[in-house]
């Protein structure tokens, strides 16, 4: 069985490795965000073992195609990160944030 499974597996490994890469240039920005969405941002990250910037930017790539950036597993992780964090935001509050002075 874990000789199938290998066999399967590894030419999968080995088409993600050689995938073509594209080079980009980032640049420093400062964003406000909100500060519970930010730490959330931040556990997540951290789950995934890469920077924030990367996360964003995965974020952002995934939505301008109409996908969703989320596997079930990382709602999982994001859901308890919310209620960690004292996060009680929704998509529906996006456009009716006022700020504190």
């Amino acid at each position: 069985m874990i000789f199938r499974l290998a066999i399967y597996l590894v030419p999968l490994y080995q088409y993600a490795m050689t995938e073509t890469r594209k080079t980009v240039t980032r640049v420093q920005t400062g964003v406000r965000i909100e500060k519970r969405v930010l730490k959330v941002l931040k556990i997540v990250a951290a789950h995934k073992e890469m920077g924030l910037g990367e996360l964003i930017e995965g974020i952002v790539l995934h939505a301008f195609d109409g996908k969703t950036p989320f596997s079930p597993e990382t709602l999982k992780t994001i859901a308890a990160a919310k209620k960690s964090a004292g996060l009680d935001l929704t998509a529906a509050d996006s456009h009716r944030l006022d700020e504190r002075d």
